[in-house]
């Protein structure tokens, strides 16, 4: 199956990190971007960049540090924008309703679908958003945690909300299972018999139901949804077993022992 195809609309949304004094934040943010299809970058006055570090964490995200856009102020990175969403962690008062990921994602993405451009706002590692800051949006979005102990890395917390907003794209991962042919009616039925009679050469069935046991190991194979290629691997050890039963197949201590000194 082919790689599906990352939307275009995701371009219509932009990752401002305001203020950030870490440049390997910086590179962590851009890699937990680029894995969730995101590559605009907006870095209000960083305190360090370009930078090698933000290069090394970003690994192969670099792309997106190239083409980070670096401004002043929030007000210039947020140029543009019909939706800015504030990330905090403390109590505002604010009247601007507060809520999760999770429950904002569906929105920003049908916004970002229709062609608006929409921002994800973070604040400095230590102080977080100012108020004025906070007030130059329109949402606030808290990622909700462990009460006693919440304490995200600035990175970690892109990647939240960046993965959440990606669970609303249709990209799906089927492309990434194995492929295989499922074994059809005829083959799997063909297995059956095998296996029925293997177990009786090979004793199975003394003192035990055939007939029941039997039921119960389709029942089991039934649920496993059988290939064709794993029908194949089981019939072979099928019939090894049998080989072993009949005494046609050497034992393996015979078979590998060196051949006798030719006197």
């Amino acid at each position: 199956m082919n790689k599906p195809q990352v939307p275009d609309f995701l371009k219509n949304i932009r990752v401002v990190l305001a203020r950030p004094s870490h440049p390997g934040n910086i590179g962590s943010a851009a890699r937990a971007m680029k894995t969730m299809g995101l590559t605009r970058l907006y870095l209000v006055a960083p305190k360090t960049f370009p930078s090698e570090e933000a290069n090394t964490l970003a690994s192969g995200a670099v792309d997106v540090l190239e083409h980070a856009v670096v401004t002043a102020t929030l007000a210039e990175a947020l140029a543009g924008v019909t939706v800015a969403c504030a990330l905090t962690s403390r109590r505002r008062e604010l009247t601007t309703p507060l809520a999760t990921p999770r429950e904002l994602a569906p929105e920003l993405i049908a916004r970002a679908r229709a062609g608006e451009g929409v921002a994800l706002v973070f604040g400095n590692e230590t102080f977080g958003l100012s108020v004025d800051e906070v007030e130059q949006c329109n949402r606030l979005i808290t990622i909700p945690g462990n009460p006693d102990y919440f304490s995200l890395n600035l990175a970690m917390a892109v990647q939240v909300l960046c993965y959440e907003l990606f669970s609303h794209v249709e990209v799906g991962v089927d492309y990434l299972k194995p492929d295989g042919e499922a074994a059809t009616h005829e083959e799997v039925d063909g297995f059956y018999r095998h296996l029925d009679q293997t177990l009786d050469a090979i004793g199975y069935y003394r003192r035990r139901n055939g007939e029941r046991l039997m039921r119960r190991l389709k029942t089991l194979f039934n649920r496993a949804q059988l290939q064709r290629e794993e029908v194949d691997i089981l019939r072979g050890m099928l019939k090894q077993m049998q080989r072993a039963a009949d005494g046609s197949l050497p034992p393996a201590a015979a078979s590998d022992a060196p051949p006798p000194d030719a006197r």
